[in-house]
């Protein structure tokens, strides 16, 4: 049986590097503000819908005119000013609180493992203004890291033993790790207690939950892993390696 274990290290940590180069040169699939891919297409979903609908209300606003115009031979001036007004009103009240809704905690294990991924990070953002920078340095890294994990459950059976691991994880201990640090009145967590300030504890903790991240989709991978060297080797015994194809172009 092939060894995968270096290969296992050398291809995730190549897919991650992929990722923090995309979050840090400006990838197509991250906005600025997201910490993650999947948060990025939920909210690119949204805005999505949103521009669909100022476009109808545009289309109604220009067709009433249009209809007006044809009735009384045409609108004039003030009437090109009311349909302007018109659609900048139509904008203000379609945009109005229509922002992203944040999960709330309770309904992040909601749907999907992989749906509960892209919920988690979208409430992972919303808390990071009351965060200190090295935690919310961890969750930007933890957001490269549930992408990865997001895309391995794209192709994982919901019925796996590991989703219900990926569960408590994501949507139990991450979380519950954020609101007890959050539940500290601000003045007092960089105060030492039982040797450590709250700022530190709670680094420590988004420290090991990151590499639990890391682990669990590890393991997920190791099945595709162990596939693709298997192939690897078989196709090196059936074709041979580089320096067989060097003497076959000789």
């Amino acid at each position: 049986m092939p060894d995968t274990t270096r290969e296992s290290d050398q291809i995730l940590s190549a897919a991650g590097q992929s990722l923090v180069t995309n979050r840090d040169y400006g990838g197509t699939h991250r906005s600025a503000e997201s910490i993650g891919r999947f948060s990025a297409e939920a909210k690119s979903k949204h805005w999505r819908k949103m521009l669909k609908r100022i476009l109808i209300a545009f289309a109604g606003i220009w067709a009433a005119a249009v209809a007006i115009g044809l009735i009384i031979d045409g609108i004039g001036f003030t009437g090109i000013m009311l349909t302007l007004l018109a659609a900048v009103v139509a904008v203000g009240v379609i945009t109005r609180g229509r922002k992203i809704k944040v999960p709330q905690r309770q309904d992040l294990k909601k749907g999907d493992a992989k749906r509960m991924v892209a919920s988690t990070e979208l409430w992972l953002e919303a808390q990071r203004p009351a965060l200190p920078a090295p935690a919310v340095q961890l969750i930007d890294t933890m957001g490269v890291q549930l992408d990865a994990l997001g895309m391995q459950l794209a192709t994982v059976d919901q019925n796996d033993p590991n989703i219900n691991e990926v569960r408590e994880l994501v949507g139990d201990y991450i979380p519950e790790t954020i609101d007890n640090y959050c539940k500290i009145p601000a003045h007092l967590r960089q105060e030492t207690h039982a040797g450590k300030t709250a700022d530190e504890r709670l680094v420590d903790s988004l420290t090991k939950l990151s590499g639990e991240v890391d682990r669990v989709t590890r393991r997920l991978a190791e099945g595709a892993l162990d596939d693709l060297a298997i192939k690897d080797r078989y196709l090196e015994y059936r074709y041979g390696g580089p320096e067989v194809l060097e003497d076959n172009s000789k």
